[in-house]
């Protein structure tokens, strides 16, 4: 374990020339408990969901995930009620653990964002705001997020498939809030929430997925419309399972990411329990140049912990050569990324 480690450590130690380079630690679906419609909070109220994440995720100079679902502690369900309810109401005094995990940007554009409607989105806002996360997706809100590091404007957006979101299926909107980021940003990071839910969709479609009568993308067509317009880096999730990566004209794409910190109302059972953490470093012109899958497991009530198997690697491994055999990009079998 130590050999390990050491030469995870020595892959991405940072060369003389660091402030050459952007390191991106990106994860999927983030649910930290609930509760409604009942209570399922973790142990300690939390405070161990990320400790096997936190040096990962700190040490990016940059850490993004999708938050799916509320931070507030009142409210009516826009789901309805009754035990099979997916409806996600995180307590606001949880918050506070995205900030010491190392997040700097989260979306909002997702199919849980509005579970408790207004009063949820804007308390979540006000949260991620008092904490000095950056946000966006919710159409009629938040659009874009700058933040600055190493002298480079970061520009942040995110995508949705449902009505409250700013919507992927609308690429004329993707494109003027890209327009938009490049004309006030160095380098422009994409989310999207689309796809196809369930261990059987663990496959990229050619085509548009359609589910539970949502049009929720046609992903290939958007991840490269986003950097054909501009953008350095497009992290997707939804499914609830890992996808294939790829590098698409130097860019870096995740197509999903899976669900990451769910302890409770997702199933985590064989491959839904995979929870990588993937981390890239690019150039300052938003190149790729080299990353790095760490492969953790969630159980139930837990969080995600580090998985000896490299089981999810694997999995993004076989499906990105499966489902793009023509990336730039090369995986090995300790999860490393190279071009």
């Amino acid at each position: 374990m130590l050999a390990a480690l050491l030469v995870c450590a020595a892959y991405f130690s940072l060369p003389a020339s660091a402030d050459d380079t952007l390191t991106v630690a990106m994860t999927g679906d983030i649910m930290m408990g609930t509760t409604y419609p009942s209570v399922q909070l973790p142990a300690h109220d939390g405070a161990e969901l990320f400790i096997d994440a936190k040096p990962i995720l700190q040490r990016a100079d940059l850490a993004v995930g999708n938050l799916e679902g509320a931070i507030c502690d009142g409210g009516t369900s826009t789901k309805g009620t009754g035990p099979n309810v997916y409806a996600f109401r995180t307590p606001t005094s949880y918050a506070h653990w995205l900030k010491e995990a190392g997040y700097d940007f989260l979306s909002m554009a997702n199919n849980h964002a509005n579970d408790f409607g207004e009063t949820g989105i804007e308390s979540t806002e006000h949260c991620l705001k008092e904490l000095d996360i950056k946000f966006a997706g919710i159409e009629g809100r938040v659009e874009t997020a700058i933040v600055e590091r190493k002298g480079l404007k970061i520009g942040f957006c995110a995508f949705g498939h449902n009505s409250y979101t700013l919507k992927h299926t609308d690429l004329g909107t993707v494109e003027r809030i890209l327009n938009n980021l490049k004309s006030q940003t160095d380098f422009i990071i994409v989310s999207f929430h689309g796809g196809a839910e369930g261990r059987s969709k663990s496959h990229l479609p050619y085509d548009t997925e359609i589910f539970l009568g949502e049009d929720r993308g046609s992903l290939r067509q958007l991840a490269h419309f986003c950097v054909d317009h501009g953008a350095d880096i497009v992290y997707g999730h939804g499914p609830h399972v890992v996808r294939a990566i790829e590098v698409y004209n130097g860019r870096f794409i995740a197509y999903s990411l899976g669900n990451f910190c769910t302890p409770y109302g997702m199933s985590l059972t064989e491959i839904s329990g995979y929870s990588p953490i993937i981390e890239i470093k690019t150039a300052r012109d938003g190149r790729f140049l080299k990353g790095k899958i760490h492969s953790m497991k969630q159980t139930k009530g837990v969080g995600p912990r580090k998985d000896s198997d490299n089981s999810a690697a694997h999995q993004i491994k076989q499906l990105s050569e499966e489902d793009i055999p023509e990336s730039e990009a090369h995986i090995d079998l300790q999860g490393n990324i190279s071009l």
